[in-house]
């Protein structure tokens, strides 16, 4: 039996529910959302570029935070998120649910230059697992698993988004120069120097710019930049 059948099973951020579950939502994590401070400055950056009927595509869900905001707070098509870590569909899904979200959708799996499988490293701290091993890695504390490789140019002639999002743990800098960017009017990507350096940096902007997407320093704040196809 409960023992407190009156306690709130959500943690509520920007309107938004998030079920308790101390395995996602841990202490400061739990008081972050609670003090919208969680992603603010991503979520910032987001709504300045989302607009009623955009279709996004978001690189990297985590605990389905971002996807949850754009269509909650937009008349969205929809909203279609990748996440690499299993372990995070689940919970993802029930945030979904939670806000009853019928546009908002979640695959299993990562976006690369072509179709196949990669190692991906589940660790205790689930925000922390990557694709990358780490030297404290230890059979206790991380599962090693196989995760899916979608050929991402497929995935955005099938979904045409007109907004993306991605925080992928510096794999942006290899990824994105291979893709046909054209077709969005907007991106949030949360770059990750200390992982590719000033020439990833630099890879990232010119893909940005190719497509005919320019750096929109309002929605922009230190590694999270924001472009706009028109300002």
């Amino acid at each position: 039996m409960d023992e407190h059948p009156n306690r709130d099973p959500f943690v509520m951020s920007k309107g938004m529910k998030f079920p308790k579950d101390d395995h996602f939502i841990t202490g400061k994590l739990r008081a972050a959302l609670r003090e919208n401070r969680y992603e603010a400055k991503e979520a910032q950056c987001v709504l300045r570029l989302v607009r009623d009927e955009d279709t996004v595509i978001e690189l990297g869900a985590g605990i389905g935070f971002m996807s949850t905001l754009v269509a909650t707070r937009r008349n969205i098509k929809n909203v279609f998120a990748f996440e690499a870590n299993p372990a995070l569909i689940p919970y993802i899904e029930s945030v979904h649910s939670a806000n009853r979200l019928s546009n908002a959708h979640v695959t299993h799996g990562l976006l690369g230059k072509r179709n196949g499988s990669t190692n991906f490293y589940v660790r205790e701290n689930l925000l922390a697992s990557s694709m990358d091993p780490h030297e404290d890695d230890t059979e206790a504390n991380t599962q090693k698993v196989k995760v899916d490789v979608l050929n991402a140019s497929h995935v955005f002639k099938e979904i045409q988004p007109t907004i993306l999002i991605a925080d992928i743990e510096g794999a942006e800098a290899a990824l994105l120069p291979h893709l046909d960017l054209t077709g969005l009017r907007g991106a949030m990507i949360e770059l990750h120097p200390q992982h590719i350096g000033p020439e990833g940096v630099n890879a990232v902007f010119r893909a940005m710019m190719d497509a005919g997407l320019a750096y929109y320093s309002r929605g922009s704040t230190h590694k999270v930049v924001c472009f706009r196809r028109a300002w």
